[in-house]
């Protein structure tokens, strides 16, 4: 049918947000995806496992015959039905399969028939523009000059990070703040999805000459950091970011403590704060180790005591020992150490308002 239109302009579907219809198996999908598509499946996960059986024995046409079988009636007016709400909300959107082959075409000569709509499918597909996404982490983070944020923990970084339109916020696409206690509400996504995601960041603010990042090390809990990144941040200038330890307190207090507890409780109703409390026990748990016995069992009754307090009494005062403890005895002997070692690539300090003057004008 000559009126179905391809289109390869991948990043500007990706700058555009351009809302996508992904036509893959939910097992696909669930496999990695973009930020802006949506599943609507052409086949379910059992009626693909049945068509590449019938493939793989007897052929493509015996599939593509087992497929108008299997996806046929009421069930193909369904997910007909299924793409046209999407294509009339969104007419200004695309669909894709794995490779943009014989599942992307059917879904276009489909909603065709149904409607007289000639929605375009993404040359190549799913594969197409994962690929041009890996190439485009790689040639924009090559061209463009990376500064790495340094600081204390609790100095304020990520709240730096988020007032410069030129930076890019690993831990907020990981959804993790790098540490035992990083973990937030919500699971981290997908490494492919995290990528994918970070590398439409990348390519929505390539206008910017320099991207800021921040120090990170390999890992952002179970997320890799793309080699690619990781190898030019190491490579970069560092600007370090200092704080009192006042307001590193405070920060930490809010950051860990008040909003934690307020996205426990959004998300999980009359029990968020048991919930907060496991997050508290478990984070402090991985650390045990490194902690000692003794310091760990003092650090723990602190904790409890905290918790009490905190839940009879909205009193959050108990924790400002503990969270004194964690960051002047176990994080700061850490930090001292691994930017000992990177020393030589600082090339500015300062507090927040100066080192913000400072990013504002490089």
């Amino acid at each position: 049918m000559s009126e179905l239109k391809e289109i390869d302009n991948f990043s500007q579907i990706f700058k555009e947000n351009t809302p996508l219809i992904d036509i893959r198996a939910p097992i696909e999908f669930a496999g990695g995806s973009f930020p802006i598509a949506l599943n609507h499946p052409l086949m379910t996960n059992e009626e693909r496992h049945q068509i590449g059986i019938c493939y793989k024995d007897k052929g493509q046409e015996s599939a593509i015959k087992l497929g108008h079988e299997l996806v046929k009636g009421p069930l193909k007016e369904q997910r007909i039905g299924n793409w046209l709400n999407f294509v009339n909300k969104h007419p200004s959107g695309a669909l894709y399969c794995f490779r943009g082959g014989l599942r992307s075409k059917i879904a276009q000569e489909w909603i065709y028939e149904q409607s007289g709509i000639s929605f375009p499918r993404i040359k190549g597909g799913y594969k197409a523009l994962r690929s041009f996404l890996i190439d485009e982490m790689s040639r924009i983070t090559n061209e463009k000059r990376l500064l790495v944020l340094g600081g204390q923990t609790g100095c304020g970084k990520t709240l730096l990070l988020n007032e410069l339109d030129n930076s890019i916020d690993l831990e907020g696409f990981a959804n993790h703040r790098g540490s035992a206690f990083g973990n937030d509400v919500t699971p981290q996504p997908r490494q492919i999805d995290f990528e994918n995601k970070l590398t439409i960041e990348l390519i929505k603010k390539e206008i910017f000459n320099v991207f800021l990042i921040e120090d990170e090390g390999n890992n952002i809990g179970m997320i890799h950091i793309p080699d690619v990144i990781k190898n030019k941040a190491r490579q970069s200038d560092i600007i370090i970011l200092s704080a009192s330890l006042e307001e590193r307190l405070s920060i930490s207090l809010k950051s860990y403590v008040i909003d934690m507890t307020q996205k426990f409780r959004d998300l999980h109703g009359e029990f968020g704060f048991e919930k907060y409390s496991n997050y508290w026990l478990n984070s402090l748990s991985k650390i045990q180790k490194r902690l000692g016995g003794d310091r760990y069992k003092i650090l723990l009754k602190q904790l409890n005591l905290a918790l009490i307090n905190h839940q009879k009494n909205e009193d959050l005062s108990d924790y400002m020992p503990l969270i004194e403890s964690l960051l002047v005895d176990y994080y700061d002997p850490m930090y001292n150490y691994q930017i000992e070692q990177k020393k030589q690539r600082i090339v500015f300090k300062g507090d927040y308002k100066e080192v913000t003057s400072y990013l504002k004008e490089s």
